[in-house]
């Protein structure tokens, strides 16, 4: 039977926190690796984010990565304060997980098929040196989560 992905496989679980540092701290004690390094969201001219459709060139965050797998990452996120579905979800929840990601191909395609089904594209944009893209679709009424799409070019 064919998913919505054409991949089933987690690339990534996303959690939301206050403080970066402390939280890889705290995860790599747990995991019993190395601290990792901190990383910007990126300048709005490259990401180009937009958040409910709308341009967002203030949403923004830092990130930290733990691998996890073979091909799974725990990816920590501290919110900048602007609008954002990271910032909203620290508003509304707290700390705790924002998404569950998976690598796609066509994102415009994979959109189209979540957004038909009900589930809308919260937010966008590019990452990196703009040689990605992201797409966190609100899964949240029939999955109980974000669900992230993730497409290396």
């Amino acid at each position: 039977m064919p998913g919505f992905l054409d991949n089933n496989q987690i690339a990534q679980v996303g959690f939301i926190v206050r403080d970066i540092e402390e939280s890889k701290r705290v995860f790599a004690d747990f995991l019993g690796v190395p601290v990792p390094p901190t990383y910007d969201g990126g300048t709005y001219d490259i990401t180009g984010t937009t958040v409910d459709g709308k341009p967002a060139p203030d949403a923004n965050c830092f990130m930290a990565f733990f691998d996890v797998g073979p091909s799974t990452q725990i990816e920590l996120i501290q919110p900048n304060g602007a609008k954002s579905t990271w910032q909203d979800f620290l508003d509304e929840h707290g700390e705790g997980i924002h998404h569950i990601a998976f690598q796609i191909k066509d994102m415009d395609i994979k959109i189209n098929n979540f957004e038909k089904s009900g589930m809308k594209c919260i937010q966008r944009g590019k990452y990196g040196s703009g040689n990605g893209e992201y797409a966190y679709m609100d899964a949240n009424k029939d999955m109980k989560c974000l669900i992230e799409l993730l497409e290396n070019y």
